[in-house]
């Protein structure tokens, strides 16, 4: 081999074939987020588990190997040991402040929700802490759409030279105005404006497209994170909120656009035309157009072969799914009492009409906006909208058929409630459905001791 270069440069580039170059561990950098995980899994419940958690890694091996790159004060098993616990009760009380789990005073730790969530979805610590600090039972789509743009995962984004000129420029025609506080050599801003461009489907430069490619798919475990995070604070607006903003995220369009948008090549142009069309049902979803007639819809969208089958082939994709439920012991729920529910979910489908690959590929989201291949997440819901509380969540991935049990506990006050259950998808828009569930709680065993106490 060969290696041709600039005669100032020989001896440096010597060195670096020649020499052995010196290994060293960032894990200090990203303790947190690993020692977060072990607490969640158990493998660290005191201060001295993580001690020794970390005497298993590379780190330790190189403390005493390279002092002063690691700021220690020297080489000795006394130093060693000093530097490894301040380490450790500063990442640790960084977690507890963070509420992503609990310190006492005995040096015994414990996972919190916060850190279950960070941990299950592979969130950085500090996004959750944010979330949680951020949102509201008023939050709506545009503030968690800021809220994930302020995300720590996207701050490995780069603002180039020049870029600042073009997010300006772009910034003058999104939709949502961005917030006065930022700037736009911030990575926070660039992740923001091309989120808004994304669904606007705006034409980017290539650099921006790689870059909005690494943000969107980050940003369905970030979204679902945040869902999580409303959820255990009981706040239904906010989450029904952020499931909207992740079938965005998947279809590149606002949640105000048709439906129809979502269908691939279907300009502006032919959605007023079915909009226009005077049949006798109005064309207002995806089932819509396999209901029409094949001259109809060959009319009105006036596509070449190749890109009807891909309509076809959406269309097909496209879930139909048939929800029922069932309350256990409807006739008997008292205030308070846990509430037991199952729903069941079925996608209307004719296997008949499907090959091998078609059934493998079930529920396997179609989209021409998404960089990334994803399978279909529906969130199961039960709430009551008169006061914005979220009883019950579970979310589900659904091939063909499913069953899910979903309890929570009835309301304190006796009493006939209307409560709501939606079935919301994490991918499609306009395929979501919600369904009364009447209950009547009959008052518990405190409120029929009162009751005979005051007529005694």
């Amino acid at each position: 081999c060969v290696l041709l270069c600039h005669a100032p440069k020989k001896e440096y580039l010597k060195k670096l074939l020649y020499d052995p170059l010196p290994m060293e561990s960032h894990l200090d950098h990203y303790l947190h987020d690993h020692f977060n995980s072990e607490i969640v899994t158990k493998t660290i419940s005191s201060l001295q588990d993580a001690v020794d958690y970390i005497t298993w890694t590379f780190l330790y091996r190189r403390l005493s190997k390279n002092p002063n790159y690691y700021a220690l004060q020297g080489t000795s098993n006394m130093h060693v040991s000093e530097h490894l616990s301040d380490m450790v009760e500063t990442v640790l009380g960084d977690l507890s402040e963070s509420k992503c789990c609990q310190l006492d005073d005995e040096g015994n730790v414990s996972p919190l929700n916060l850190g279950m969530v960070a941990a299950y979805y592979y969130v950085q610590y500090t996004t959750v802490e944010l979330i949680a600090s951020s949102v509201s039972e008023k939050t709506k789509i545009r503030g968690i759409m800021e809220i994930l743009a302020n995300a720590s995962e996207f701050s490995v984004i780069p603002v180039r030279n020049g870029e600042e000129k073009t997010l300006k420029i772009e910034a003058r025609t999104l939709r949502h105005k961005l917030p006065d506080n930022m700037r736009f050599n911030e990575w926070s801003t660039k992740t923001l404006v091309l989120l808004q461009t994304h669904f606007s489907r705006k034409t980017l430069s290539p650099e921006f497209l790689s870059d909005q490619s690494v943000i969107l798919k980050q940003s369905i475990p970030l979204v679902q994170a945040i869902v999580d995070v409303i959820s255990s604070n009981g706040w239904l607006k906010p989450a029904l909120a952020a499931m909207e903003l992740s079938q965005m995220i998947v279809q590149g369009l606002w949640n105000r656009d048709s439906v129809l948008k979502q269908i691939p090549h279907f300009t502006d142009e032919i959605i007023r035309r079915c909009q226009a069309h005077n049949g006798d049902e109005p064309i207002e979803a995806v089932f819509d157009i396999l209901n029409l007639d094949d001259d109809v819809r060959s009319d009105l969208l006036r596509l070449p072969d190749a890109k009807m089958a891909d309509v076809a082939v959406f269309c097909n994709n496209y879930p139909n799914i048939d929800v029922s439920f069932d309350v256990k012991d409807s006739d008997d729920i008292t205030a308070g009492d846990p509430v037991s529910m199952r729903i069941s979910l079925e996608r209307e489908v004719d296997e008949e009409d499907l090959d091998e690959d078609e059934l493998a590929n079930m529920g396997m989201v179609s989209s021409t906006s998404f960089p990334a291949q994803k399978k279909e997440g529906w969130w199961v819901v039960v709430g009551d909208t008169s006061n914005n509380s979220l009883l019950s969540l579970k979310r589900v991935n659904l091939k063909q058929k499913l069953s899910v049990q979903l309890e929570f506990l009835a309301p304190e006050e006796p009493g006939d409630y209307d409560l709501t259950l939606f079935c919301m998808s994490d991918s499609y828009m306009g395929c979501d459905q919600e369904y009364s569930v009447k209950i009547s709680v009959a008052p518990g065993d405190d409120d029929d001791d009162d009751d005979s106490d005051e007529e005694e």
